[in-house]
């Protein structure tokens, strides 16, 4: 009689599995209807931000026309880098300008964003601002597609 190939279970196998803790969801800000980019305390807090004495380098994604992340790069030269300005309950950078001709229609649109940190070089922490628009994307008006409705069928 041949032998049989038996699975046999272990008593790890048996317990429930447990469960995933919700993670935080990550810092949030916002792009103000005047070009600035504004980041909470709260925001600053967890990612670990001196508001007062940290400067930053600005940048976006080279060869796109319309901007979709903002990386911010801190930095400690004085040239060529912004600051972050106290306003209201939080810190604010002000880009109108560049946030223009990036394609941002802020003073139309209202944008968040959520605040990613990312290596950056030589062991920099940067942060990925990924710009979201609180506007609904606009209907699909091009040419149906698919079969057509059954009663538009039986009409024809």
């Amino acid at each position: 009689m041949k032998a049989k190939s038996i699975k046999f279970f272990s008593p790890q196998e048996n317990l429930p599995k447990s469960e995933s803790v919700k993670s935080k969801p990550k810092p949030a800000g916002y792009i103000s209807a005047t070009g600035k980019i504004v980041l909470p305390v709260a925001a600053l807090e967890e990612l670990g931000i001196e508001a007062d004495t940290t400067r930053f380098k600005i940048g976006t994604d080279q060869g796109k026309r319309k901007i979709n992340t903002v990386y911010l790069i801190p930095s400690a030269d004085e040239t060529n880098t912004f600051a972050l300005v106290k306003s209201g309950r939080g810190y604010v950078i002000p880009l109108a300008l560049i946030l223009k001709q990036g394609g941002v229609a802020f003073d139309t649109t209202k944008y968040t964003f959520t605040a990613t940190p990312f290596n950056y070089e030589d062991g920099v922490v940067g942060y990925e601002l990924a710009l979201e628009s609180t506007e609904p994307k606009p209907a699909y008006t091009g040419k149906p597609r698919g079969r057509k409705p059954k009663a538009v069928q039986q009409a024809d």
